[in-house]
């Protein structure tokens, strides 16, 4: 075992630090409170290969492992979670989607793109009344010779007004058959293929969430993924390594509300003292410090796993539903920390507060991920 970054980590995570400094903190009100979702800002990303990560260099990606990987989404979720988030959904969802599915052509054709932030992509499982019920999934695709026509929509898709290209679950067989489902991949452009509603949302509100809707839409069978019926089971797949990402954007906020409670406490004063040096702050930071801990390390080993090519199911869901938990707490006892003024906008812990909450929901709620993790372990 080794505990210590790489040279490659270190070099990432200090990359990392410069630019947020630089091109995201000057703005996370003004994206925050306008629900901007900064295209730009995602296209230098990807020019310094943070939007390719897992993408090999031969198609114009980074080439780097999960442990980087974490390490990106972290430091820039220390920052603004809600362009972590966008960061996380562009990488391990639709890019890794069609890099892990694809046919050679597919991947050539639109992998070097999404690794260079060229197109933003988008991935779509959920719909408005199948949440965690992907099975029940309404959005139809029927096949009509080298066409399938796509009726339905999609809801609280990441990037899905913005979005150059997305990765599309669809049913082509019966509701609730787990070989029922193909993923396709959509592009920006497409007859019977547009974005509807924005949500206005509590928190991530500079990650762009609308609907996909789908309307006589002719894709051909050359943006098929995979077999037909294979799509639910390759979402699954995907959602191991989605689970490391929301994991990892938990991680960020954790340590960004951390730093920020840390920080005060040491420079607020009452009583004569800083209020770090009452036992009921103290205590509180003692803990947060180590659920992080904790969290960093389940995190990492699921990491380990996943580039081993084991199985991570079971740790993938233990470390995002733990990772995300603690994050809401550490994000709440930051604002209490903060006491009357953690509640404004004057300082960062009220949006980390608000973005925290998603965590515990997205890529499976933290009921999913115990019912994933208690089946495992009963087998």
């Amino acid at each position: 075992m080794n505990f210590d970054y790489n040279e490659t980590q270190s070099l990432i995570a200090q990359s990392i630090r410069d630019f947020a400094e630089k091109n995201i903190r000057p703005f996370i009100m003004e994206w925050d409170e306008a629900q901007t979702f900064p295209i730009p800002l995602f296209k230098k990303l990807g020019e310094m290969g943070f939007m390719g990560v897992l993408v090999p260099t031969e198609l114009g990606g980074s080439g780097l492992g999960y442990h980087e990987y974490i390490t990106v989404v972290e430091e820039i979720s220390k920052v603004d979670p809600s362009i972590g988030l966008s960061v996380a959904a562009h990488n391990s969802l639709c890019t890794n989607h069609i890099l892990t599915f694809g046919n050679e052509e597919q991947k050539k054709k639109w992998i070097p793109k999404l690794a260079t932030a060229e197109h933003i992509g988008a991935w779509g499982l959920t719909e408005h009344n199948t949440g965690s019920d992907a099975g029940g999934m309404n959005t139809t695709a029927v096949r009509d010779g080298d066409f399938w026509v796509v009726n339905g929509a999609k809801n609280f898709i990441t990037h899905a007004i913005s979005g150059d290209v997305a990765v599309v679950i669809v049913r082509t067989g019966e509701k609730g058959d787990s070989k029922g489902m193909t993923a396709f991949v959509f592009e920006k452009g497409m007859p019977g293929f547009t974005s509807g509603k924005k949500e206005n949302k509590l928190g991530m509100r500079a990650s762009e969430t609308a609907e996909l809707i789908f309307d006589n839409c002719r894709i051909p069978d050359a943006n098929r993924l995979g077999e037909v019926g294979q799509g639910f089971i390759q979402a699954m797949k995907i959602l191991d390594g989605g689970r490391i990402s929301i994991g990892a954007l938990s991680l960020g906020i954790a340590k960004g509300a951390y730093e920020a409670a840390l920080k005060y406490s040491q420079e607020r004063h009452q009583f004569g003292q800083p209020i770090c040096e009452f036992q009921g702050i103290s205590f509180k930071l003692a803990d947060m410090a180590t659920e992080i801990e904790a969290s960093e390390l389940l995190l990492h080993k699921a990491a380990f796993l996943k580039e081993k090519h084991r199985p991570v199911t079971t740790l993938g869901a233990m470390a995002k539903m733990y990772s995300s938990e603690v994050c809401v707490k550490v994000a709440n006892d930051a604002v209490q920390i903060h006491g009357g003024y953690g509640y404004t906008k004057d300082y960062p812990v009220e949006k980390f507060y608000r973005d925290s909450k998603l965590c515990t929901i997205g890529e499976g709620t933290t009921e999913i991920q115990k019912l994933v993790i208690s089946r495992n372990l009963l087998k």
